[in-house]
């Protein structure tokens, strides 16, 4: 559309036409980058975290942003790794478990909700005597932040799905921690402990397992603020009635003293746990509201129980009936005379138990791991957790 006469004359002429290609090359570049949209822009990370500590001697307080930068969630866990002795009193705006160094942030009803670009916030307050730096491993749902999310596949490639535990087909909750990717269990499963915590700690083990590569691994210590759990919701599990079955490996036998490696947060007796573990160096069942236990600790109902073996994987099932407010457990498939309230008072068994009426559970939560009240460290592993509303079996 532009013609130009080929014999310029005067120096004013050549000078004009060499600015107006130039504007016109500088144009037509422009148009270029405007269609093409310019050069590829770098992924997003999968998260960034914007962590701002208020510290003093001895004490610290700390407002956690969290921007998500994959697909949306419903839901989100939020863990990272202190670099020093720091440990966290309370929290607002999310649950946040402890386990030694190993710490979790999981969302409340109000902000589990996160957008893709969405950005949540959540604070915790602590203490600590020595470092108190920046973590700087933070990983969401299980992605660590600032790594670039992985790109869908075009054709995704063909896979078998893996076959579920042994007896699982009708549980709701089945986990043989295969799917666990990095050194703490996330997902379903949250950390810490409801009370306080210490030198115990929880872990994502690939050297032991029931069945496939991996189980979790509690190393459980003596002393009342170390303990140290994995636990998951049980909303939608089971409605007054819950099965459960797990199978559990440790190291040293149960102690005199009193120990726990199973608690379930009771709603309909002040929120106080219901809680399966050992005295008298035999399993029994212990009721934290009034202290109750079953069987009754005498030489007769120790006796009615059993030991739990070491150094072998055993299978521990159990039915707790809230309705109507029972109890039955089994060892390997074998029910325990001693670990059963069946509602007929049975000496030196289940007397004590019910000597409380109108105790009904409702439960919350399923935590497994180590809770000692005095001396007593051991160490577990625990593999293939099914839970549901009707008995799955070993």
């Amino acid at each position: 559309p532009y013609s130009f006469p080929v014999r310029l004359r005067k120096g004013w002429e050549m000078r004009a036409l060499l600015s107006l290609l130039v504007a016109l090359m500088v144009v037509t570049a422009s148009a270029v980058m405007v269609l093409t949209g310019g050069p590829e822009a770098a992924a997003a990370p999968a998260c960034t975290v914007d962590y701002r500590l208020n510290h003093w001697p001895g004490g610290f307080t700390a407002d956690v942003a969290v921007t998500n930068g994959t697909a949306p969630t419903n839901s989100w866990t939020l863990t990272w790794t202190f670099g020093g002795d720091q440990v966290v009193g309370s929290a607002w705006n999310a649950t946040v478990r402890q386990s030694g160094r190993q710490l979790s942030a999981t969302s409340l009803a109000h902000n589990g909700s996160l957008p893709t670009g969405g950005t949540t916030s959540f604070g915790l307050q602590g203490t600590f005597h020595g470092t108190n730096e920046v973590p700087a491993d933070f990983a969401l749902n299980g992605v660590r932040c600032g790594d670039q999310p992985v790109p869908p596949s075009p054709s995704p490639p063909i896979t078998t799905t893996p076959s579920p535990p042994a007896g699982c087909s009708a549980a709701l909750v089945c986990d043989d921690f295969e799917n666990q990717n990095g050194p703490v269990p996330n997902g379903r499963w949250m950390t810490g402990a409801a009370n306080c915590s210490g030198t115990g700690t929880v872990s994502v083990d690939t050297a032991m397992a029931h069945s496939g590569a991996k189980s979790v691994r509690v190393d459980g210590k003596g002393g009342y603020c170390n303990h140290a759990f994995l636990g998951t919701d049980l909303s939608g599990v089971a409605s007054g009635v819950l099965y459960g079955r797990f199978y559990v490996r440790h190291t040293t036998p149960l102690p005199a003293g009193h120990v726990t490696f199973l608690a379930a947060k009771d709603t309909a007796d002040g929120g106080k746990d219901l809680r399966a573990g050992g005295q008298n160096q035999a399993l029994q069942w212990n009721r934290e509201s009034d202290d109750a236990t079953l069987p009754n600790q005498s030489p007769a109902g120790v006796a009615l129980s059993v030991v739990l073996p070491v150094g072998r994987w055993s299978c521990l099932e159990f039915v707790v009936d809230g309705p109507a407010g029972r109890l039955r457990t089994w060892l390997d498939s074998v029910e325990v005379p001693g670990l059963t309230a069946d509602g007929t008072p049975t000496p030196e068994v289940d007397q004590q138990w019910l000597s409380r009426t109108g105790w009904h559970p409702a439960l919350a939560d399923l935590r497994l791991g180590w809770e000692s009240y005095g001396g007593g460290d051991d160490t577990l592993w625990f593999d293939d957790v099914a839970l549901g509303g009707s008995r799955v079996g070993c």
